[in-house]
């Protein structure tokens, strides 16, 4: 039994199965309908270096590339930056990168800004930015060879290289924040606006 009350499904403009995961298994009803844009191009020319105004850029963007083609449906688009001081990362583009971001990650403490925007028509009705700060404990080049043998190809589809829902969580000594957020996806704001909305049962 669904929980959403809306006439058709909620559209997330997204891929990610972090998130497709935390819709359903909070009961909601949607479809998956990935946003196809560059957000490096768009990044590159907003001029904006906050990690929370670049996450919170990538969600409407995204948010509205499908709200566009699909009207009258309510859109969610989701988007996260991981900021080590004022370096922000991308998903790493293969193995050596990801070996990388986990060198300079090890032993210091970086944050996730997860955004979400909802569109509907063309315009965005809500927005949030919520971040978490995660410690990562020093690690020996050993356990970043072990770890990214086990990992295999998963760790480039995560920035920072690591999923906490999985073998990431090993990684990590300290983790204050969300468990949502860190997922990429904040659901407490989001639901919090679906029921002003009324479209969520409970």
């Amino acid at each position: 039994m669904s929980l959403w009350l809306g006439k058709e499904p909620l559209v997330l403009a997204s891929q990610s199965k972090a998130r497709q995961m935390l819709l359903a298994k909070a009961g909601i009803a949607f479809e998956s309908d990935p946003a196809d844009i560059d957000e490096r191009a768009i990044q590159a020319s907003s001029g904006r270096s906050a990690p929370g105004e670049i996450a919170g850029l990538l969600a409407r963007e995204k948010a509205f590339s499908i709200s566009n083609r699909r009207p009258t449906r309510y859109v969610i688009g989701a988007d996260q930056t991981l900021a080590l001081g004022s370096h922000i990362l991308n998903k790493p583009e293969g193995r050596a990168q990801a070996a990388d971001q986990l060198r300079a990650l090890a032993g210091h403490r970086h944050e996730l800004h997860a955004a979400i925007a909802v569109a509907r028509d063309g315009k965005v009705l809500f927005e949030h930015v919520s971040i978490a700060r995660m410690t990562m404990r020093p690690l020996r080049d050993a356990e970043i060879e072990n770890y990214l043998n086990e990992a295999g190809d998963a760790v480039t589809s995560s920035v920072g290289a690591y999923q906490l829902e999985g073998l990431g969580v090993h990684l990590f000594e300290r983790i204050e924040g969300d468990h949502f957020t860190i997922l990429g996806l904040p659901l407490l704001p989001l639901f919090a606006f679906l029921r002003s909305e009324h479209l969520l049962g409970i």
